[in-house]
Protein backbone atom coordinates (compact mmCIF):
# COMPACT_ATOMS: atom_id res chain seq x y z
CA UNK A 1 0.00 0.00 0.00
CA UNK A 2 1.59 3.24 -1.09
CA UNK A 3 2.56 5.91 1.90
CA UNK A 4 -0.54 8.08 0.91
CA UNK A 5 -3.08 5.44 0.82
CA UNK A 6 -1.99 4.76 4.47
CA UNK A 7 -1.78 7.97 5.76
CA UNK A 8 -5.73 8.39 4.46
CA UNK A 9 -6.58 4.97 6.10
CA UNK A 10 -5.23 5.86 9.25
CA UNK A 11 -6.82 9.34 9.16
CA UNK A 12 -10.12 7.82 8.29
CA UNK A 13 -10.07 4.47 9.92
CA UNK A 14 -11.13 5.99 13.20
CA UNK A 15 -14.20 8.03 12.16
CA UNK A 16 -15.52 5.20 10.47
CA UNK A 17 -16.07 3.63 14.07
CA UNK A 18 -17.15 6.88 15.61
CA UNK A 19 -19.69 7.39 13.02
CA UNK A 20 -21.16 3.75 13.59
CA UNK A 21 -20.87 4.62 17.65
CA UNK A 22 -23.12 7.11 17.78
CA UNK A 23 -25.89 6.12 14.73
CA UNK A 24 -28.32 5.11 17.42
CA UNK A 25 -29.14 5.81 20.66
CA UNK A 26 -26.00 6.67 23.09
CA UNK A 27 -25.57 3.79 25.71
CA UNK A 28 -25.92 4.93 28.98
CA UNK A 29 -23.29 5.51 31.23
CA UNK A 30 -25.55 5.10 34.36
CA UNK A 31 -27.73 2.48 35.68
CA UNK A 32 -30.41 4.72 35.06
CA UNK A 33 -31.70 8.42 33.95
CA UNK A 34 -35.34 8.94 34.04
CA UNK A 35 -36.60 11.84 32.36
CA UNK A 36 -36.74 15.50 34.11
CA UNK A 37 -38.48 17.21 32.00
CA UNK A 38 -38.20 20.50 33.98
CA UNK A 39 -34.70 20.87 32.92
CA UNK A 40 -35.17 23.22 29.65
CA UNK A 41 -31.92 22.28 28.28
CA UNK A 42 -31.71 19.05 25.95
CA UNK A 43 -28.24 17.24 24.66
CA UNK A 44 -29.60 14.92 21.96
CA UNK A 45 -32.24 13.58 25.03
CA UNK A 46 -33.76 14.31 28.28
CA UNK A 47 -31.52 15.70 31.86
CA UNK A 48 -31.61 12.92 34.41
CA UNK A 49 -33.76 13.07 37.71
CA UNK A 50 -31.68 13.95 40.84
CA UNK A 51 -34.18 11.60 42.49
CA UNK A 52 -35.89 9.00 40.87
CA UNK A 53 -39.31 6.51 41.91
CA UNK A 54 -40.99 3.30 40.61
CA UNK A 55 -43.77 5.24 38.97
CA UNK A 56 -40.72 6.38 36.73
CA UNK A 57 -41.05 2.93 35.64
CA UNK A 58 -44.03 1.79 34.72
CA UNK A 59 -47.28 2.73 32.56
CA UNK A 60 -50.94 1.60 31.59
CA UNK A 61 -50.22 3.73 29.00
CA UNK A 62 -50.90 0.99 25.88
CA UNK A 63 -53.10 -1.20 28.52
CA UNK A 64 -56.00 -0.27 26.56
CA UNK A 65 -57.25 -0.12 22.98
CA UNK A 66 -57.40 3.65 21.53
CA UNK A 67 -59.70 4.88 19.48
CA UNK A 68 -59.00 4.60 16.18
CA UNK A 69 -60.56 8.41 15.05
CA UNK A 70 -58.89 9.66 11.90
CA UNK A 71 -59.92 9.44 8.50
CA UNK A 72 -57.39 6.24 8.03
CA UNK A 73 -58.94 4.20 10.45
CA UNK A 74 -56.13 3.81 12.68
CA UNK A 75 -54.51 5.23 16.04
CA UNK A 76 -51.01 4.77 17.21
CA UNK A 77 -50.60 4.75 20.80
CA UNK A 78 -46.72 5.60 21.92
CA UNK A 79 -45.12 4.43 25.46
CA UNK A 80 -41.84 6.65 24.74
CA UNK A 81 -39.23 8.56 26.53
CA UNK A 82 -42.37 11.82 26.34
CA UNK A 83 -44.36 9.44 28.42
CA UNK A 84 -42.09 7.23 30.13
CA UNK A 85 -39.39 8.60 32.24
CA UNK A 86 -37.82 5.52 33.10
CA UNK A 87 -36.90 5.14 29.17
CA UNK A 88 -34.42 8.03 28.96
CA UNK A 89 -31.06 6.67 27.90
CA UNK A 90 -32.33 3.11 27.44
CA UNK A 91 -32.84 2.87 23.46
CA UNK A 92 -36.19 1.10 23.60
CA UNK A 93 -39.90 1.92 23.18
CA UNK A 94 -43.11 0.86 22.26
CA UNK A 95 -46.55 1.42 20.50
CA UNK A 96 -49.88 -0.22 20.32
CA UNK A 97 -51.59 0.36 16.95
CA UNK A 98 -54.97 -0.17 16.91
CA UNK A 99 -57.41 -0.31 13.13
CA UNK A 100 -61.04 -0.75 12.61
CA UNK A 101 -62.08 -2.85 10.14
CA UNK A 102 -60.43 -1.97 6.84
CA UNK A 103 -58.40 1.01 8.87
CA UNK A 104 -54.86 1.74 7.45
CA UNK A 105 -51.48 2.87 9.03
CA UNK A 106 -50.52 4.26 5.80
CA UNK A 107 -47.16 4.86 4.30
CA UNK A 108 -43.91 5.77 6.85
CA UNK A 109 -41.11 5.73 8.19
CA UNK A 110 -39.11 6.06 11.60
CA UNK A 111 -36.15 7.85 11.03
CA UNK A 112 -34.22 6.75 14.28
CA UNK A 113 -35.74 3.10 14.72
CA UNK A 114 -36.16 -0.08 13.81
CA UNK A 115 -39.62 -1.81 14.55
CA UNK A 116 -40.70 -5.07 14.83
CA UNK A 117 -44.82 -5.42 15.40
CA UNK A 118 -46.49 -8.63 17.30
CA UNK A 119 -50.36 -9.06 16.00
CA UNK A 120 -52.50 -8.96 19.03
CA UNK A 121 -55.34 -9.83 17.39
CA UNK A 122 -56.68 -9.79 13.41
CA UNK A 123 -54.84 -9.92 10.37
CA UNK A 124 -53.01 -7.46 8.69
CA UNK A 125 -51.22 -6.82 5.34
CA UNK A 126 -47.97 -4.98 6.07
CA UNK A 127 -44.82 -4.39 3.95
CA UNK A 128 -41.92 -2.12 3.55
CA UNK A 129 -40.26 -0.90 0.74
CA UNK A 130 -36.13 -1.02 0.06
CA UNK A 131 -34.27 2.35 -1.38
CA UNK A 132 -34.29 0.05 -4.90
CA UNK A 133 -38.10 -0.03 -4.58
CA UNK A 134 -38.68 -3.63 -3.88
CA UNK A 135 -41.61 -4.12 -1.89
CA UNK A 136 -41.72 -6.68 0.57
CA UNK A 137 -44.78 -7.24 2.14
CA UNK A 138 -47.19 -10.22 3.73
CA UNK A 139 -50.42 -10.58 5.44
CA UNK A 140 -49.94 -11.81 9.13
CA UNK A 141 -52.12 -13.22 11.52
CA UNK A 142 -52.67 -13.33 15.51
CA UNK A 143 -49.36 -14.52 16.64
CA UNK A 144 -47.38 -13.47 14.32
CA UNK A 145 -44.11 -11.20 13.83
CA UNK A 146 -42.89 -8.75 11.31
CA UNK A 147 -39.87 -6.33 11.01
CA UNK A 148 -39.34 -2.97 9.33
CA UNK A 149 -35.56 -2.05 8.86
CA UNK A 150 -34.78 1.39 10.38
CA UNK A 151 -35.92 4.49 8.42
CA UNK A 152 -37.91 2.59 5.31
CA UNK A 153 -41.19 3.19 4.41
CA UNK A 154 -43.50 0.72 5.79
CA UNK A 155 -47.81 0.65 6.29
CA UNK A 156 -49.99 -1.93 7.62
CA UNK A 157 -53.56 -2.44 6.70
CA UNK A 158 -56.64 -4.39 7.82
CA UNK A 159 -58.75 -5.81 5.03
CA UNK A 160 -60.96 -7.72 7.96
CA UNK A 161 -63.95 -6.84 8.92
CA UNK A 162 -63.14 -6.97 12.63
CA UNK A 163 -60.61 -4.36 14.43
CA UNK A 164 -56.89 -5.75 14.44
CA UNK A 165 -53.98 -4.31 17.16
CA UNK A 166 -50.52 -4.91 17.23
CA UNK A 167 -47.96 -4.07 19.45
CA UNK A 168 -44.52 -2.65 18.29
CA UNK A 169 -41.44 -2.39 20.01
CA UNK A 170 -38.09 -0.02 18.42
CA UNK A 171 -34.79 0.41 19.17
CA UNK A 172 -35.37 3.67 19.97
CA UNK A 173 -36.61 5.61 23.16
CA UNK A 174 -38.18 8.40 20.50
CA UNK A 175 -38.15 6.74 17.10
CA UNK A 176 -39.88 9.70 15.40
CA UNK A 177 -42.58 9.35 12.80
CA UNK A 178 -43.21 10.65 9.19
CA UNK A 179 -46.14 9.93 7.55
CA UNK A 180 -45.69 10.18 3.36
CA UNK A 181 -48.52 12.19 2.94
CA UNK A 182 -48.62 14.52 5.96
CA UNK A 183 -45.13 15.48 5.58
CA UNK A 184 -45.46 16.66 1.59
CA UNK A 185 -48.99 17.93 1.79
CA UNK A 186 -49.39 19.32 5.48
CA UNK A 187 -46.29 20.85 5.53
CA UNK A 188 -45.86 24.43 7.36
CA UNK A 189 -44.91 26.46 5.11
CA UNK A 190 -46.08 24.53 2.70
CA UNK A 191 -44.50 22.35 -0.15
CA UNK A 192 -44.58 24.41 -3.21
CA UNK A 193 -46.93 23.51 -5.33
CA UNK A 194 -44.74 23.52 -8.22
CA UNK A 195 -42.31 20.75 -7.00
CA UNK A 196 -45.03 18.57 -6.08
CA UNK A 197 -46.64 19.38 -9.35
CA UNK A 198 -43.67 18.24 -11.01
CA UNK A 199 -42.76 15.06 -8.57
CA UNK A 200 -46.08 13.38 -8.90
CA UNK A 201 -46.77 14.33 -12.84
CA UNK A 202 -50.35 16.26 -12.08
CA UNK A 203 -51.57 19.80 -11.97
CA UNK A 204 -51.29 22.24 -9.59
CA UNK A 205 -55.29 22.26 -9.90
CA UNK A 206 -54.81 18.34 -7.82
CA UNK A 207 -51.92 19.21 -5.90
CA UNK A 208 -53.77 22.33 -4.28
CA UNK A 209 -57.42 19.65 -4.22
CA UNK A 210 -54.97 17.01 -2.16
CA UNK A 211 -53.46 19.53 0.60
CA UNK A 212 -56.95 20.91 1.30
CA UNK A 213 -57.74 17.34 2.15
CA UNK A 214 -55.25 17.88 4.87
CA UNK A 215 -55.46 21.15 6.28
CA UNK A 216 -55.88 20.89 9.81
CA UNK A 217 -59.66 20.50 10.48
CA UNK A 218 -60.89 24.69 11.98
Amino acid sequence: MAAPAVAFFLFTFPFVFFFASVAADPDLLQDVCAADYSFEAKLNGYACKKDIVVDDFVSDVIAKPGSPANSYGSVATAANVLKVPGLNTLGISMSRIDYAPGGLNPPHLHPRASEIIFVLEGELDVGFLTTNNTLIAKTVKRGEIFIFPKALVHYQKNNANAPASVLAAFNSQLPGTQVMATTLFAAKPEVPDRILSETFHVGSKEIQKIKSRFAPKQ
